[in-house]
């Protein structure tokens, strides 16, 4: 897009904004959100059996509000992103992430009970509670 199209104050607004995100590089930030990362691969169970049980309701609850779920295949590599510590080996698992940070993580699912049981105790580690 040509700048000279732009009103000028839309063009000082541009121009702030572009030189403050070039002085800062890669030192942006992740945004402060959290969110809950399940890594699976594909014949999974375990990963059925979340997602028969849990999976339809989950956006729905208090928890995935405070923690919208965001799916990774373990069956292809992962993105640089991803460099956990311990990495990931087993599916499911389950990594609540704040800010881009690892808050804990929940390794297999074995019914809804312990889920939900497990995830109130990470999101309780997080810096705001449930909606």
């Amino acid at each position: 897009m040509r700048m000279n199209l732009l009103p000028a104050r839309f063009r000082r607004g541009w121009t702030a904004a572009l030189l403050a995100a070039m002085a800062l590089g890669s030192s942006i930030a992740p945004a402060a959100a959290t969110e809950l990362v399940l890594f699976e691969r594909a014949g999974c169970p375990w990963c059925r059996n979340w997602d028969r049980e849990i999976g339809p309701i989950y956006p729905k609850t208090r928890e995935g509000a405070k923690a919208p779920l965001r799916r990774v295949s373990l069956d292809k590599p992962l993105a640089p992103e991803w460099k956990l510590d311990p990495p990931i080996y087993f599916s499911p698992t389950f990594v609540l992430l704040e800010g881009g940070r690892e808050i804990g993580r929940i390794t297999g699912y074995t019914n809804a009970e312990s889920f939900w049981g497990l995830l109130s105790v990470l999101l309780a580690k997080t810096g705001t509670p449930p909606p």
